[in-house]
């Protein structure tokens, strides 16, 4: 393919994230995009960047934007239950789609999605931008290489994802069934429960208690706990919120062959010269005297995440060069917060995949008992910055 090929860019959403990514690509942080078109369903928000963006046209709906231009491609970036819709219109037209994570809110309707990606037969990627961390990607080195053997329980307790009320206040679609979709788990911890199954795999079952309103006026949960079990074994115990400060990051996993330990931007490593299994039941003694190799591993914080995902995406446009995040595999992580509400709503343990049938049927009477209504004109407007509140926080 061409190299020099610049790719027309459409951004659809200009809210918080959108204006970042479009500002990105407007400033040209990303080489090889073009801005070329915006859309916003608010008059304010197209007030906004048409400002911002003076030489850019911007349209009222993903429709109009669709009739007038055919760019290369589209980045989602709308209220959650709008990704599938936009996606979905974009891919019939033959236009790449990234999609804002997460996929969607519902994996019956994120499955519409992937198929019309399927049949589109275009690039489709999801910014899932913590892939692109040293750090991250280290530990599923170390995992999926076995350096410390079958693992046996992981433990995420990710308790810095603070918000304060007036973050949920900025949008009346925050924090609602009707709105969001979800709280915590739809909106902050999608990129930690991607990174979990990225790292250790699909859990087969999920046990959850996810609390609505905890710490802030909201009608959705700010903070949950996720207990998993795998096939093989494995646990996986999973705990977040945006009501704790200063708050936690910190993730541990155990092997039959060591550990590591990811806290403060530090990966540390304990690997052990035999297996833990064998040695417990055939060793004389009553514990372990034998010292681990220890190492430790430091790594920068990165301010470019979401650039990284879109300059990868257009590499792999344009030269067919790896992805970070296959927009199809957004499914995965939503069908663990899937099970989690299923089963913090029902008081069981969930097996996955779930019950399709089950969940929509429960999400839609949260979404008519829901307090939602649409977004006006005197809602919150963005800056068009790539705020610190998405970068890795330890």
């Amino acid at each position: 393919m061409d190299n020099t090929k610049i790719l027309k860019v459409a951004v659809v959403g200009v809210g918080n994230m959108g204006s970042a990514h479009a500002t990105n690509i407007y400033t040209g942080k990303i080489e090889k995009m073009e801005l070329v078109a915006l859309c916003d369903i608010s008059a304010a928000k197209r007030m906004w960047a048409s400002e911002k963006f003076g030489d850019i046209p911007i349209y009222a709906s993903i429709d109009e934007l669709l009739d007038a231009v055919t760019p290369d491609v589209i980045i989602v970036a709308v209220p959650h239950y709008f990704h599938v819709e936009c996606a979905v219109k974009a891919l019939e037209k033959g236009i790449n789609v990234m999609v804002e994570k997460p996929a969607g809110v519902s994996v019956s309707d994120v499955e519409k999605m992937n198929s019309a990606a399927d049949k589109s037969g275009k690039k489709f990627g999801i910014m899932f931008n913590q892939r692109t961390a040293p750090i991250f990607k280290k530990c599923r080195e170390i995992v999926r290489s076995g350096e410390i053997g079958k693992i046996k329980r992981v433990s995420w307790s990710v308790t810095n994802w603070y918000r304060t009320q007036s973050y949920y206040n900025s949008s009346s679609w925050r924090a609602t069934w009707g709105g969001e979709g979800g709280g915590v788990l739809i909106n902050q911890a999608p990129h930690n429960i991607d990174m979990l199954q990225w790292i250790f795999g699909m859990p087969s079952s999920v046990r959850a208690r996810c609390i609505e309103g905890k710490y802030h006026d909201i009608e959705v949960e700010d903070f949950a706990h996720i207990f998993m079990e795998y096939e093989d074994g494995m646990t996986a115990d999973f705990l977040t919120t945006t009501g704790e400060y200063p708050g936690t990051n910190r993730l541990e996993a155990a092997g039959d062959r060591g550990k590591l330990v990811l806290e403060n931007g530090v990966l540390k490593v304990w690997k052990l010269a035999f297996s833990e299994n064998e040695y417990r039941m055939s060793a004389p003694n009553g514990t372990c005297l034998e010292k681990a190799e220890y190492n430790e591993y430091k790594f920068e914080i990165s301010s470019s995440e979401h650039i990284n995902v879109l300059r990868a995406f257009a590499d792999n446009i344009l030269e067919d060069k790896p992805l970070v995040a296959d927009g199809r595999e957004g499914i995965n992580e939503l069908e663990i917060t899937n099970a989690a509400y299923l089963s913090a709503w029902t008081d069981k343990t969930v097996s996955l995949p779930i019950d399709r049938e089950a969940f929509d049927k429960i999400l839609e009477e949260k979404k008519k008992a829901s307090k939602y209504v649409k977004e006006s004109d005197e809602e919150t407007l963005p800056d068009g910055t790539m705020s610190t509140r998405w970068q890795i926080k330890w």
